[in-house]
């Protein structure tokens, strides 16, 4: 393929087979009008700069790039380099979109604001753009993820926010999309619906990515200030995929540089309770794109299970699809008992505690550094803090 990766999603949304815009016909039309209103103002240097300052002066961006110097010489192989997303405003990776998604909302004159979540820092996330432009904001959350996240829940009501339970089907992340795009078809005139991941409809996915892609860029200019070389591999944790496909953005092109992407494994992916889609799944339809999901034979949707909520999802963003299938990049999966080992040994060994989805990118790192020098440099994508997962870990014990 001569043209730049890059370039893709084409007009309708699809990178490959991967992708589209498969909704009901009273979403089309909102759909249109969100990608031209994106189109307009992502090329207006007015609106950029706007975003830009917000993350400079809101959010604390440029993140640093961490030299993980102590776990880098107990795995004696690649230098490892922490990109600090966790030190975003919130928390998380999440504020660059939503920062992105709640500027243009306020262009298209939407008084209301929804969301869904499943870690909460989507959801927290949105509740402070949304507070801070004064917008009404409603987040949809499965009702499990309510009681394993319930520092975010408060924070998000903190923030006046309205979190809605959702108790049907498995109680995570697909359940409270389902709620929300109901919520969207209903109130769709007045409403901007904040996707919180590169899945969904078209435009969705290029939109969410064009925001956190200030992840890759800023981490290709620091590494090759550090090393004077690209990096030999990127590493980031994969459940809807944005905070992935961010960092990998920018080094698409960049053939010598190895993408992986790790996914929940959960009990084990031989028990079947699991979440990762590309490790496992099949192509289909899901929440009105096409790409990889979990299900059966008969295409039903079947249950997840990650210790990590926000990983907890049957589907993955259709641009992974579409670089697993060109074999851009590799998707691996991590179970529960390996990603809470890493959190434990990042903590121990850097000070620096990772949120529960990150440590799946951690896990996959121990296993991947020994096998590079220590000429050579790996970049993690430190995709959020930990704090919101204490009680999950408490609950494991000191036995890890």
């Amino acid at each position: 393929m001569t043209d730049s990766l890059k370039n893709f999603p084409d007009q309708r949304g699809h990178f490959g087979t991967f992708g589209g815009m498969f909704v009901a016909d009273t979403l089309v039309n909102a759909l249109h009008q969100l990608q031209q209103a994106f189109e307009h103002y992502w090329a207006d240097d007015t609106f950029r700069q706007l975003f830009y300052t917000d993350l400079r002066d809101y959010v604390g961006r440029p993140t640093p790039l961490y030299h993980a110097q102590r776990w880098s010489d107990a795995l004696q192989g690649a230098q490892i380099y922490l990109k600090r997303e966790d030190l975003n405003h919130t928390g998380a990776h999440k504020i660059n979109n939503t920062i992105g998604q709640a500027l243009l909302a306020k262009q298209m004159g939407k008084t209301r604001i929804i969301a869904e979540t499943g870690a909460g820092q989507h959801g927290v996330a949105t509740a402070t753009v949304a507070a801070r432009l004064g917008l009404e904001c409603v987040v949809y959350m499965g009702a499990l993820d309510v009681k394993r996240q319930a520092s975010n829940v408060h924070r998000m009501k903190l923030l006046g926010a309205t979190v809605v339970p959702v108790t049907a089907g498995s109680q995570t992340l697909k359940d409270a999309l389902n709620e929300a795009m109901r919520d969207w078809v209903a109130h769709v005139d007045q409403t901007f619906y904040i996707i919180g991941t590169v899945a969904g409809p078209h435009p969705y996915p290029k939109m969410v990515r064009e925001f956190q892609a200030i992840i890759g860029q800023e981490a290709r200019e620091q590494i090759l200030q550090r090393t004077q070389q690209l990096p030999a591999a990127l590493v980031a944790c994969v459940g809807g995929g944005s905070n992935a496909i961010g960092l990998f953005h920018a080094f698409l092109d960049d053939k010598d540089v190895a993408l992986y992407g790790v996914e929940a494994a959960g009990h084990g992916l031989q028990t079947g309770e699991h979440a990762a889609s590309l490790t496992a799944g099949r192509p289909g339809v899901l929440h009105g794109n096409r790409t990889y999901l979990l299900a059966d034979e008969a295409g039903q949707i079947l249950p997840t299970h990650s210790i990590s909520a926000g990983l907890d999802y049957p589907g993955v963003g259709p641009e992974h699809a579409w670089l697993k299938e060109l074999h851009r990049a590799q998707y691996v999966a991590v179970d529960d008992q390996q990603a809470l080992a890493a959190c434990y040994q990042l903590t121990r060994s850097e000070g620096i505690l990772p949120a529960l989805e990150t440590s799946h990118a951690l896990a996959y790192v121990e296993q991947l550094a020994p096998t590079l020098s220590p000429q050579q440099s790996i970049i993690v994508n430190l995709s959020g803090r930990g704090d919101k997962d204490m009680n999950t870990i408490l609950a494991q014990g000191d036995d890890v």
